[in-house]
């Protein structure tokens, strides 16, 4: 029977002839030596030229991955070797190796040499360590040396083919050759070792069209294969599979069956005649050389065959050995203390060969017997001993729920169904035929499980085990079916997703009739994932799955949890409760675990099948390291109160408390961690559950002034713009924030000192210009020094250019004016005014006009030192107009919906005179006049002496209930009234979650 390999091509490079390629062991990459003197370096799996090095400008024949040095090395017609660090692309070294070209480099894995063949008919050693030395030159051969290749299981001795008809097998150290091969009637042109430990064998190819396979201890020829139209070119003894691969000048490459050397197929890409050939060790990739380009293909699967029972016993094939290990001889306090992903130490026992190569490994369902399936045959065995208990042809093998029984796929040829598909169903027991089925689709396959099931390339058919009646056609191209243990559940996975179906027994047993498609009501769809399924399990109604991005995932209630992110491609062998641990084993059979808590597993098990009575009992079970991962499943099942008091994280805590609206929660998680992203998180919760005052807080402790500074003004809170926010952003150096706050307190002389500090010295000359005219010589001195500073020699002081008001006052004209302007209006702005009135603004007042009406009636007097007083009983009033006119001005605005000016008189404290002083002797503004020298028309601001203050003017606080906290400090308690539809309770096991 033919061994079934698949063969899926990777990467299809066009490029110029190839005359070498190899594989990096760890990068996805192949080597191509080119005819045209380049090399080129190719990732197979995104198919992208990732490198290349022109090496010269004659053909390059061989190249070579050093992985340990991360070079390149390359033999060319030149007859020079060159390195090439393949990070940096730069030429490490370069010599002149023989007399003539260069056919073939081989490297030696362990010591820093490499081995050349030249047609000069000599074989060279280097040592790189030793500065590229020669240490041995090898001679015996009277025509080209076209190959050479190293032992890989005896190091010190390795092969040469030869144009001579030979091929010779030497050793490091000896000057003549071990022996010699002789058998091809021409040329040989290529040669390779078997890799595996139960044959001594090596293969060469000829110009004689054959391949032969010599056994290198008897001296003898082993087999002889015979198919190739043209010289053979290339030869390779596959490291992992039982395949021997052949490659021809008849465009054409071979696979042979390495056992009984039966052709099993024959690949063709168009690309011309075949040169070279490589497989990589470890992997199922092989690349091969064309004339018109190189291409790389995947042969077969690289899953190993291994198999787990419920034991935890584990056997598997290593080529044809078998070999053995068992979990239970682990120490439980050394596996408890294993980290996730850690490999696990196991003592492995030898139990015998396998008379075939087992592709797959298979234990019945109590684990008494293991199948062994490839090579087209399958092997029974009991588990224990490795005795064998049945045998028989068949492509695939799977075993049924009932552990005596079991199904082989094989080809059944009929004249009646010529070339139809069929399977048998026999007994262990009695190993007779219970019966045959033939499905009327093409089979691809079949599975196994409480159904069997046969696979096609659209469709999925399930079979009673024990009628053979069809049970359900489902229209999918399937790869896998996964049965759960207790038979409710099944996965099937097809090529990018997998579905879980839910089987009704009951409805397969009450059936009545059935139609083409068999049984409609047999499965219920649950749920569809679009993610690729590598290997798979059923623990309860948990879904564990590997994926081809190495994940290593659970799906439960229709929710994907990754359980870890693996470094390689690991796959799936079973699951101890006990230890509540997951087994997994890579393609070279070392073996890792990663904790899975099985009463996780059935608490989210429970939740899904809302049986809250008995998630209730299971949650105390849970340590509560593991409880987060459970909080973030009862999160996305909608169960957030309950998640709040499971999880331990004070992060996703803090996350549930806001998306519940618990903020007296939210503040205690908060404080704790002190963070200012959290802060930041709560304010904006606090704002839109109205909570000012815990907002206010949360902004200071955030350090957000620009928030703080919006919920100040909103609020009106004066205290609380000068009493924290303008000093605590001044002191953080958010001098925005800070300057804005003093501007809107009309502390002009701080704003002032900010732009000093901040040494924006222009701008602050023309901030004291425009409104602390008293301050601009000292800022126009301090901006002189600045430029003279910065005066290089022989250049011209530009600073002498500022002119100062002292200094030259025919320059400032008005400017004594501004100066008493400036006092009058410190004075006025410390007057409190009623908040539902609006200020006039500096374009509707004449400053100097009020100044001169207000120190004309004995309102306002300047003293010598400088100072100014405003005075506010007797003959010091304001006058009505100025009154009059904040209630024309906030009764107008409600007239006419203007809200923006109400909410400008609501903040009536906050003001400030922002029209420049310098201006205001040239800008006598009316509200409202036709003819600007009509005095009676003229709503100008002046003062009356006549009238005092009336009483309702006295400043009252706007949104009181708010700012009376604000302005306090922002060391505000949260709130103890906020409602919570969560508690936590110190002993969480008691809380019943689900009510």
């Amino acid at each position: 029977m033919p061994l079934r390999l698949d063969v899926k091509k990777k990467l299809l490079a066009r490029s110029d002839r190839v005359k070498c390629v190899d594989l990096h062991p760890i990068e996805t990459w192949m080597l191509v030596a080119l005819y045209n003197g380049n090399v080129h370096v190719w990732n197979y799996e995104n198919q992208q030229l990732v490198k290349s090095f022109e090496v010269c400008e004659l053909p390059v024949r061989c190249a070579k991955f050093i992985p340990r040095k991360n070079w390149v090395i390359t033999g060319s017609d030149d007859m020079h070797v060159r390195v090439f660090n393949y990070n940096t692309l730069e030429r490490v070294h370069q010599f002149e190796a023989h007399s003539d070209y260069l056919r073939s480099i081989a490297v030696h894995p362990s010591q820093p040499f490499i081995l050349t063949s030249s047609d000069d008919m000599l074989i060279k050693l280097w040592d790189w360590d030793n500065k590229w030395s020669v240490k041995q030159t090898f001679e015996g051969h009277t025509h080209y040396v076209m190959q050479l290749v190293i032992n890989p299981k005896d190091n010190n001795t390795f092969a040469t083919a030869s144009l001579d008809k030979t091929v010779k097998v030497w050793q490091f150290g000896s000057l003549t050759a071990n022996f010699t091969l002789e058998g091809h009637e021409k040329g040989v042109n290529c040669i390779d070792y078997y890799h595996g430990g139960d044959r001594p064998y090596l293969i060469s190819g000829a110009d004689d069209r054959l391949v032969k396979i010599w056994d290198y201890q008897n001296k003898t020829c082993v087999a002889t294969l015979d198919g190739h139209a043209q010289n053979v070119s290339a030869v390779c003894f596959h490291p992992e599979l039982p395949v021997i691969i052949t490659g021809s000048e008849d465009s054409t490459v071979r696979l042979w069956h390495a056992s009984t050397y039966r052709l099993e197929t024959t690949l063709n890409y168009g690309l011309e005649r075949v040169w070279c050939i490589h497989a990589l060790r470890g992997s199922n990739t092989i690349a091969i050389g064309y004339d018109e380009g190189s291409v790389t293909v995947k042969l077969g699967r690289e899953e190993p065959a291994v198999s787990m029972d419920s034991s935890g016993k584990i056997l598997w094939a290593k080529h044809s050995e078998m070999q053995q290990a068992n979990l239970k001889t682990l120490d439980a306090a050394a596996l408890e203390q294993m980290q996730d992903g850690e490999r696990i130490l196991l003592s492995i026992k030898d139990v015998g060969s396998c008379e075939i190569y087992p592709q797959t490994l298979a234990h019945n369902s109590n684990g008494r017997y293991v199948v062994a399936c490839g090579d087209g045959e399958y092997i029974v065995y009991t588990a224990m001993a490795l005795r064998n208990k049945a045998f028989g042809s068949g492509l695939e093998f799977v075993w049924s729920a009932d552990p005596s029984e079991y199904a082989v796929y094989f080809i059944f040829k009929c004249v009646v169904h010529p070339g139809a598909f069929s399977f048998a169903i026999p007994s262990i027991y009695d190993l007779q035929e219970v019966r045959t089925l033939r499905p009327d689709v093409i089979m691809e396959g079949i599975e196994g499980g409480p159904l069997v099931a046969a696979r096609s390339a659209n469709a999925l058919c399930f079979f009673d085990w024990e009628t053979g009646s069809l049970i359900r056609r489902i229209e999918i191209s399937a790869k896998h079916v996964y049965w759960s243990d207790n038979a409710e559940m099944v996965a099937i996975a097809s090529e990018d997703a997998f579905y879980i179906l839910k089987y009704n027994k009951e409805a397969v047993e009450n059936v009545t009739a059935t139609d083409i498609d068999g049984i409609e009501d047999a499965f219920d769809v649950v749920g569809e994932v679009q993610e690729s399924v590598k290997t798979a399990m059923w623990i309860g109604d948990c879904f564990i799955f590997t994926t081809d991005l190495n994940r290593l995932n659970y799906y439960v209630g229709g929710e994907i949890v990754t359980i870890a992110h693996m470094d390689r491609p690991l796959y799936l062998l079973g699951y101890t409760p006990k230890e509540s641990r997951l087994y997994l084993c890579d393609k070279d059979h070392n073996f890792v675990s990663y904790r899975l808590l099985l009463s996780v597993l059935e608490y989210q098990t429970a939740v899904m099948r809302r049986d809250f009575d008995t998630a209730n009992t299971m949650l105390p079970v849970i340590p509560r390291d593991h409880r987060t991962r459970v909080a973030h499943f009862l999160e996305k099942q909608g169960f957030r109160k309950q998640a709040l008091v499971v999880s331990q994280d004070p992060d996703h805590r803090f996350e549930l408390a806001l998306s519940l609206g618990d903020l007296k929660l939210a503040y205690d998680l908060a404080v704790t961690a002190d963070s200012e992203e959290k802060w930041r998180q709560l304010s904006q919760a606090a704002t839109l559950q109205s909570e000012l005052m815990l907002a206010g807080e949360c902004l200071g402790r955030a350090r957000d002034y620009g928030g703080l500074l919006l919920l100040a003004t909103s609020a009106g809170s004066a205290a609380l713009v000068l009493s924290k926010l303008a000093s605590d952003a001044e002191l953080s150096a958010q001098h925005n924030s800070s300057f804005l706050s003093y501007l809107l307190l009309g502390d002009l002389d701080r704003c002032l000192e900010i732009l000093i500090l901040t040494n924006r010295l222009p701008e602050a000359a023309f901030f004291a210009r425009t409104y602390c005219p008293s301050q601009v010589d000292r800022v126009v001195s301090l901006w002189k020094e600045k430029i003279s500073r910065k005066i290089l020699d022989g250049q011209k002081d530009i600073g002498e250019s500022l002119a100062k008001p002292s200094k030259y006052p025919n320059l400032f004209s008005g400017f004594n004016e501004t100066l008493k302007a400036e006092r009058f209006l410190k004075e006025l702005t410390k007057l409190p005014i009623k908040a539902s009135a609006r200020p006039p603004t500096n374009t509707e007042r004449n400053i100097l006009g009020e100044m001169a009406e207000a120190e004309k009636s004995g309102a306002l007097i300047f003293h010598e030192d400088g100072g100014a007083e405003l005075l506010r009983n007797g003959n010091a009033v304001l006058d009505s107009r100025v009154i009059e006119a904040c209630h024309t001005a906030t009764d107008s605005a409600f007239l006419s919906g203007n809200v923006q000016t109400i909410l400008d008189s609501s903040r009536a404290l906050l003001t400030t005179s922002t029209t420049p002083l310098s201006q205001i002797s040239s800008r006598i503004i009316y509200k409202s006049s036709t003819t600007p020298d009509s005095q009676t028309d003229s709503t100008a601001v002046t003062i009356d002496s006549s009238k005092s203050l009336p009483e309702q003017y006295i400043y009252t606080k706007p949104l009181s209930h708010i700012s009376a906290v604000l302005s306090s400090s922002l060391e505000i308690t949260a709130p103890t009234d906020i409602n919570s539809d969560v508690t936590e309770d110190s002993e969480e096991e008691e809380v019943p979650f689900f009510l």
